[in-house]
């Protein structure tokens, strides 16, 4: 039984529309899940744009979950409370806990992720670093 506030939604590769984003460096195709969930969740395929310079400043986002798979190609990130970089590769799996600081310090060029978070309409707040204090 599905409930009067959220909508059935189907997306397809061949349909894809690729925009830029948050980051300027990445391209951002919407699965349509935030219209489907009036808002309660986004989901996203990412990927780097062709072209565009790579800048990362420590960030947090005002989230209730964050999940990033890599679908193909590899990320790097610093993170909040661990010791060196994190670096994800096709197949890797991430969760963010909510107002993790954190920050990409790299990436391939044919990095493709998808990245599910709650709410839809999270906000993204720059910090001066990564590791608190």
């Amino acid at each position: 039984m599905t409930s009067a506030a959220q909508h059935f939604v189907a997306t397809h590769a061949r349909d894809a529309v690729f925009e830029r984003g948050l980051r300027a460096f990445f391209e951002y195709r919407d699965l349509g899940i935030e219209k489907a969930t009036e808002g309660r969740v986004v989901a996203h395929v990412i990927r780097a744009s062709e072209g565009a310079d790579f800048s990362s400043q420590p960030h947090l986002h005002r989230t209730t979950f964050q999940l990033v798979y890599v679908l193909k190609g590899w990320i790097e990130f610093e993170y909040e409370g661990q010791e060196g970089p994190v670096r994800l590769e096709a197949g890797s799996c991430v969760y963010q806990p909510p107002g993790i600081r954190h920050r990409e310090l790299g990436h391939s060029e044919d990095v493709e992720m998808l990245e599910v978070v709650m709410p839809g309409g999270f906000a993204t707040e720059l910090v001066d670093t990564v590791q608190d204090g």
